[in-house]
């Protein structure tokens, strides 16, 4: 055998095996459907939301990832809970 059929008999074996192991689930028919933005849109407006671009620093956004990492909710959430907080004081 020639070094190209040997390069042609492993390709062969690995699409075989991409074939067998199906769809991965994130693409797959189980895989949520995301919003698109108008609905998302509709879906904020319905719960009172209004989009508010800020820019920040890096430090301040990382510490806000950290924190709804640990408490596993929505930036968005954490920023509500701490403007909340300080426009109560």
């Amino acid at each position: 055998m020639k070094k190209t059929d040997l390069e042609k008999a492993k390709a062969l074996k690995t699409v075989g095996k991409m074939k067998l192991e199906g769809i991965p689930g994130r693409f797959g028919s189980s895989a949520e459907a995301s919003l698109d933005r108008r609905a998302q849109r509709k879906q904020d407006q319905a719960q009172g939301l209004v989009s508010f671009p800020v820019k920040l620093k890096q430090d301040v956004i990382s510490i806000i990832r950290e924190r709804a990492a640990q408490q596993q909710v929505s930036t968005n959430e954490i920023i509500g809970q701490l403007l909340d907080e300080a426009l109560k004081r």
